[in-house]
């Protein structure tokens, strides 16, 4: 059986894929990740997820490959007379552009495009998961509060979902809720049996 690597240098995504009880390791693709013009939400995740597997390929070309990306999407809900484009949005980096993120986010509504490619034998696989994110009304106290807990300053969208950011969601329509926190299993598992690597044993 081919060795696994997931292509990610990030601990939650390596977090999830230890859940399937599979052996594997990490290697970091070390790609550029920025947007490409008129590139949509989708088809940018659907680009590096691409790019971080074939990286990681080339290093190591006898192995499977996973590669992954996320990309959210604020989408306003104002009438269409008023409606705004919606906007992409990245890691926030620091307290500042995190409060501005939830400001913009709240009582908004959030698309999260997550996905999988998994490259084998000179074959490419992918998918896709989206999940539907409505955020709550928030009060500036409680995003300072919030921020001030969680520090979800590395995570698209200034929270983590797997810790207190759930608290901000009014509600969350998903096919997979493992896809919001960076890695869609139930994707992952059909991609690995179509190159016949079993997540059960």
């Amino acid at each position: 059986m081919r060795n696994l690597i997931l292509a990610s240098s990030s601990i939650y995504r390596k977090s999830l894929l230890e859940r399937l009880q599979i052996e594997f390791k990490c290697v970091s693709p070390d790609i550029d990740e920025s947007p490409r013009d008129d590139e949509t939400a989708l088809d940018q995740a659907l680009r590096l997820a691409d790019e971080k597997a074939q990286a990681v390929a080339l290093q190591f070309p006898d192995a499977t490959v996973i590669g992954s990306d996320q990309v959210a999407e604020l989408c306003f809900t104002e009438t269409s007379a008023n409606a705004r484009r919606p906007v992409i949005l990245g890691k926030p980096g620091n307290h500042q552009c995190a409060v501005e993120q939830l400001s913009a986010q709240s009582g908004q509504t959030v698309k999260f495009y997550t996905a999988v490619t998994v490259l084998s034998g000179g074959l490419l696989n992918r998918a896709m998961d989206i999940t539907e994110v409505r955020f709550r009304h928030l009060s500036n106290a409680e995003i300072e509060d919030y921020l001030q807990a969680d520090k979800p300053y590395n995570c698209a969208g200034s929270f983590k979902a797997e810790a207190l950011g759930i608290s901000l969601f009014e509600s969350v329509i998903s096919h997979d809720p493992t896809a919001l926190i960076g890695l869609p299993l139930i994707k992952v598992s059909q991609l690995l049996r179509q190159v016949e690597i079993e997540t059960h044993q």
